[in-house]
């Protein structure tokens, strides 16, 4: 059974969740609060798997408490906003940033032709993340941190950086905080462009590539079918598409169905860019539940690319990286601090 904290200031809507919910045999609802201090409260006295959080609330809200949840007592938090305009998209990626493990928009009412899809998509996220185990972001006053094992394959061959062209990255749930401490050394004058898959709910990666480029110094853009690959910006594949490079050397965009599997995907991506580049490329593949891109990531370092992932340490939910590591997909395993030192003295040995 999968304990649910429902946290939502509107009594109607927190109704209508506890009902998606409670209809899943599943699912257990234990609590409904309806902001973020009694939610921190209810903490206090129950351990829910999986906590639904609303973003505007009174006293305190959703992002406020998703920090002080996951620096305290981490619990795997979804994010449920009512929409998806500026100022609550750039709240919900602070809230992704901070700890929360995904976001999606609330559930519309009945009669609506979203209905179910969106009950469905509910109900769906709420038991993958009961799944994930996820750890404090800071440590605890007075808890002496643990020692880390050592290092694995750190010493990276900086001469090998001359024979590369192109960058892919994939990456899934944790993805904006560490895609955001990952680009934060880098600027336009990176001697590379960059291509990046980042799972993330419909309609939110817009939200994602703002936020991302305001905390950044690199030009961050959503891409479109025909871009020429310019070095010193990154391009994320836009929802509903696949993204690959052309014979030509150029983005290439293909419409695909999320019924019929990632979309986009990860795979997809190092697939195009080991058939194109070969080792010529550098594959990254980050923090993320499921797999996707571990094997395509193998694919890339057999043609002879420069392969990286993230280490355990540092990854949110080591399940993308976890199983590339197990496959001998990466050249290197290192932390994130460590790819955003590598990126940028890419960019400083360029100049």
């Amino acid at each position: 059974m999968i304990n649910v904290l429902i946290v939502e200031d509107s009594r109607v809507v927190s109704e209508y969740l506890y009902y998606i919910l409670s209809k899943d045999p599943q699912i257990q609802v234990i609590g409904n609060v309806s902001n973020g201090k009694q939610a921190i409260e209810f903490l206090k006295w129950h351990k829910p798997d999986v906590i639904s959080m609303d973003i505007n609330m009174p006293i305190m809200d959703g992002l406020e408490a998703t920090r002080i949840i996951m620096s305290t007592t981490p619990i795997p938090i979804l994010i449920v906003t009512a929409s998806r305009n500026a100022n609550e998209v750039s709240t919900s990626m602070e809230a992704l940033a901070a700890g929360a493990l995904g976001v999606i928009e609330k559930p519309v009412g009945t009669g609506h032709p979203d209905e179910q899809k969106r009950a469905d998509q509910l109900v769906t996220m709420i038991k993958l993340m009961a799944e994930v185990k996820v750890v404090s972001r800071k440590p605890k006053p007075g808890v002496k941190p643990r020692e880390k094992p050592p290092p694995v394959r750190r010493e990276v061959p900086w001469e090998d950086h001359d024979r590369l062209n192109v960058i892919a990255i994939g990456v899934s749930s944790g993805g904006p905080q560490v895609l955001q401490q990952v680009f934060s050394k880098i600027s336009n004058k990176f001697p590379l462009p960059i291509l990046v898959v980042q799972h993330i709910t419909e309609g939110f990666l817009s939200g994602l590539v703002k936020w991302l480029g305001n905390t950044t110094a690199i030009p961050i853009h959503v891409a479109a079918d025909g871009d020429l690959l310019l070095a010193g910006h990154i391009y994320f594949a836009p929802d509903n598409h696949q993204m690959g490079i052309s014979k030509q050397g150029k983005i290439a965009l293909e419409r695909c169905d999320r019924k019929n599997g990632l979309c986009p995907s990860v795979a997809y991506l190092f697939r195009s860019v080991a058939q194109m580049y070969g080792k010529s490329a550098m594959g990254i593949i980050l923090t993320g539940m499921g797999s996707d891109g571990a094997k395509e990531l193998k694919l890339l370092r057999d043609a002879g690319a420069f392969t990286i992932a993230q280490d355990k340490e540092s990854s949110l939910i080591y399940g993308m990286p976890g199983v590339a590591a197990q496959l001998d997909a990466a050249n290197y395993i290192l932390s994130a601090t460590e790819i955003s030192q590598l990126l940028y003295e890419m960019e400083i040995n360029n100049k």
